[in-house]
């Protein structure tokens, strides 16, 4: 809160500082453009869609590989070439170092290649399905562990076995992980106290309170009882004390008019 130039005062609210901070106005942005992005993708038909989600995870998926090649020794560029007479153990040996520690390029592209067919057969199980679990996940692990033993030739002699193999490896690894992702990524119980108390603060842009709310057990059934004196009690700071009081006092009047 400041003096104008006439000696009128002005409030400013979290929002001018949002909108004077680049950082925050890049993720505005960027999160304006992926909901567009999302909300346009899923207008189109199935193969375009899967296509699209392909592709750009492949390439997501080639970058990554490149940056991990980088930083690991390229051991098929290093190790002397395989002699002709070695058994098919060995040379299979031989190709599972190749494809583990290959080059940027081979990281690449075995990256791209796993990354692609995981999210193709993800986006084409959950339209199909209309849901996301683990089976959703499974399959599409299994289909990218199939791809990426073809491509990185890893595995033992048997090509068919190596790529069963990889798959049920790849499937049992990623639906374990969802399964344990699943259980902690429910909110705790009492969260549930706190939903209109978060969206009010995300609203107004004051989300790094939300912890001050629930040490001093400000739940939602308290929120038409606010005052200045309980804000103060849990250390929010006088703006956006200000701020909360006034969105309460406004909903408080749209409240009284629709009931007048």
């Amino acid at each position: 809160m400041v003096a104008g130039k006439q000696g009128e005062l002005m409030v400013h609210t979290p929002q001018d500082f949002i909108n004077n901070d680049p950082i925050k106005q890049l993720q505005t942005k960027y999160k304006e453009f992926e909901n567009g992005f999302k909300g346009w993708l899923a207008k189109q038909s199935l193969p375009v869609e899967a296509a699209i989600v392909t592709i750009t995870s492949a390439a997501q998926g080639a970058a990554i590989g490149g940056i991990m090649g980088t930083l690991t020794t390229d051991v098929a560029a290093s190790a002397p070439p395989p002699a002709a007479s070695l058994n098919p153990q060995a040379m299979a040996s031989f190709q599972q170092a190749q494809a583990l520690a290959g080059g940027p390029f081979i990281q690449a592209r075995n990256f791209a290649v796993m990354t692609g067919v995981n999210a193709g057969i993800s986006c084409v199980m959950k339209r199909i399905r209309g849901k996301e679990d683990v089976q959703t996940s499974m399959v599409a692990a299994f289909g990218s562990g199939v791809m990426f033993s073809l491509v990185s030739g890893l595995g033992g002699p048997n090509p068919a076995a190596n790529v069963v193999t990889s798959g049920v490896f790849f499937a049992l690894v990623q639906g374990g992980l969802f399964k344990v992702g699943e259980k902690f990524s429910k909110p705790p119980a009492e969260d549930v106290l706190y939903s209109e108390t978060r969206s009010m603060l995300s609203r107004l842009g004051l989300e790094s309170y939300e912890k001050n709310f629930k040490k001093g057990l400000l739940t939602d059934r308290t929120l038409p009882l606010l005052t200045d004196s309980a804000l103060r009690d849990v250390r929010i700071p006088p703006g956006p004390r200000l701020v909360i009081l006034d969105d309460i006092q406004r909903k408080k009047g749209t409240g009284g008019g629709r009931r007048a």
